[in-house]
């Protein structure tokens, strides 16, 4: 497999695991980081990228979402912690809710995309740590 079809895979790997749809990028991103055909860091940026912007996708349809009820344990967290929240944007079962709801409540998509951003690309740099 070549560095360019390696990190597309990745991309949309990581892309489609952060949205509500099931799915997992960390054996793409382990396989390509074992078998040496991507570096760390593009695969570390490629991974991030794709994974947060799934992730946003999931904040987005929260933003068109009628005000309807939706999980109290979510909401609570996320009214409690603010942005802050969304570093565990990438715990699986969680995640995607915490996503659809900081959209829901119209948190500022900036700092809502930093701390996803940055919870997502800790989770990949200790995965990393382990395959290397």
């Amino acid at each position: 497999m070549n560095e360019s079809l390696g990190l597309g895979s990745l991309f949309l790997s990581s892309f489609l695991a952060a949205t509500l749809l099931p799915g997992g990028s960390e054996i793409v991103f382990a396989g390509l980081l074992a078998s040496k055909t991507v570096g760390l860091w593009p695969a570390l940026g490629v991974a991030t990228l794709g994974n947060t912007l799934g992730g946003l996708s999931s904040y987005v349809i929260g933003r068109v979402v009628p005000q309807k009820h939706l999980p109290e344990r979510a909401l609570a967290w996320v009214r409690k912690w603010g942005p802050a929240v969304l570093l565990l944007s990438w715990v699986p079962v969680i995640g995607d809710p915490l996503c659809l709801v900081a959209g829901w409540l119209r948190l500022n998509p900036v700092l809502s995309t930093l701390f996803m951003a940055a919870g997502k690309f800790a989770r990949y740099w200790v995965l990393a740590k382990f395959v290397s």
